[in-house]
């Protein structure tokens, strides 16, 4: 019996060991900002793709200027900021998707710089020239997002309107603001292709990549999470802030998207009672739907503002 007793030990031993090695990785794969080998490489919001007119427009040092601030929990936060030709008093937020930064997102910068708006893309915590060694999916940076809401109120005027922007992981970012104590100035928001929570986007990749369950890696993981990052993979729910939402939404998501599933657009268009709709782009991969037409997107997007401008 003291045999067996010793063999279920050492056991239960190598397994938690064999756990906490398996969470390490995980942690290090999912949650560390570094060069993921998973992405593909021409997603939007994630490496630069946007035309050399794009590109020349800006990058041109003449036109932006770098803002920063400090987040709630100490890290120097930066973004690109681009004026509006003519001063309308209306901002776009925009945020870029997961090992993106504000670099990547020029193509949606013109957009809305095309419509007649100032333009402010930060580079999320961990990214770009923002501070910070781990990646919140949205739920840390939720709050990074409503101290730049703060600044471009105190730099624009209290009569600013604000709509916010998000593609990928800055789209699940900008739902997860939504449930948040917003000021009025924040008119719209819509999101492009982002994930119903942490917890479900993980689990999905994990299957996919590794044709592992979520159990119990997602759990002792979320655990080491917490421990190291601050935040339950649980806690960065969309569906539960989108609850909370009172905001007129778009969302967008292309039905050939494998990396944020496409029936998580159902899932995250159900999950609000506000003012809402829906645009599905068929043919389109993730993060895909504005290459794929991009004067239809334009006008989709347009139209959608206009309503709430």
């Amino acid at each position: 019996m003291k045999i067996f007793v010793r063999i279920v030990g050492i056991i239960a031993v190598l397994a938690v060991i064999g756990l906490g090695w398996a969470a390490n990785y995980f942690y290090n794969y999912a949650v560390v900002p570094s060069e993921k080998d998973f992405l593909d490489n021409d997603t939007p919001g994630t490496s630069k793709v946007e035309t050399k007119e794009v590109d020349r427009w800006y990058s041109d040092e003449n036109l932006r200027t770098r803002w920063s601030l400090e987040s709630q929990d100490g890290l120097n936060l930066s973004a690109i900021y681009i004026p509006a030709e003519k001063n309308n008093h209306k901002t776009a937020i925009i945020a870029h998707g997961y090992m993106g930064n504000a670099e990547t997102m020029g193509e949606y910068a013109e957009m809305y710089h095309d419509f007649g708006y100032n333009v402010l893309v930060p580079d999320a915590r961990g990214h770009g020239q923002s501070e910070g060694d781990y990646i919140g999916f949205g739920w840390h940076e939720r709050k990074d997002y409503l101290q730049w809401i703060d600044r471009v109120l105190a730099e624009n005027g209290a009569d600013e309107t604000i709509t916010l922007y998000g593609l990928s992981m800055g789209a699940a970012t900008v739902m997860m603001v939504s449930g948040e104590d917003l000021p009025k100035n924040v008119v719209s928001i819509i999101e492009d292709c982002g994930y119903s929570s942490i917890n479900a986007e993980l689990q999905y990749q994990l299957k996919d990549l590794f044709n592992l369950p979520a159990f119990p890696l997602i759990p002792v993981t979320s655990l080491m999470t917490k421990v190291r990052a601050g935040y339950f993979f649980g806690e960065g729910d969309a569906t539960k802030q989108l609850a909370k939402n009172t905001r007129p939404m778009l969302f967008i998501h292309g039905d050939a998207d494998k990396f944020v599933p496409f029936s998580m657009l159902d899932t995250v268009y159900e999950a609000t009672d506000a003012p809402k709709e829906k645009w599905v782009v068929p043919g389109a991969g993730h993060a895909k739907a504005y290459s794929k037409n991009k004067k239809l997107y334009q006008e989709k997007v347009q139209t959608f503002l206009q309503k709430y401008e």
